[in-house]
């Protein structure tokens, strides 16, 4: 399984991006993906998910009402629509898989991307 994200860069403060993670082949009847991030000198943290067989979604406290979750099952894409960002959003987001039927907060994943830069100005 390859995951490979798209679609980071700079934006200002209020401004919005959307974030793509391309899978290859996920060869699992029932996967969920994450969106997580990490800012320099900071923890890695679980930005969404989204779960395969039913579509159920989560979100961090931190970016609820502002970022939202979607997929393209048929183009195997899980895309992440981030609205009103601010520059404590500034990270580098990663997408990642788990075969397994719905997200749970504190899963390890086992297929990453290498990471999308994210950059917001004030």
């Amino acid at each position: 399984v390859q995951l490979v994200e798209s679609g980071g860069g700079l934006v200002q403060a209020g401004g919005s991006l959307k974030l793509s993670c391309a899978a290859s082949a996920l060869l699992f009847d029932n996967y969920v993906i994450g969106w997580f991030r990490q800012a320099p000198g900071k923890a890695h943290e679980g930005v969404s998910c989204i779960s395969s067989s039913d579509g159920s979604t989560y979100y961090t406290d931190l970016v609820k009402g502002r970022f939202t979750i979607s997929s393209e099952k048929s183009e195997n894409t899980v895309y992440l629509q981030m609205n009103n960002l601010q520059p404590e959003d500034t990270a580098v987001y990663y997408c990642a898989a788990l075969p397994t039927m719905y997200c749970a907060d504190g899963a390890s994943y086992d297929y990453w991307g290498q990471g999308t830069q994210v950059t917001v100005s004030s």
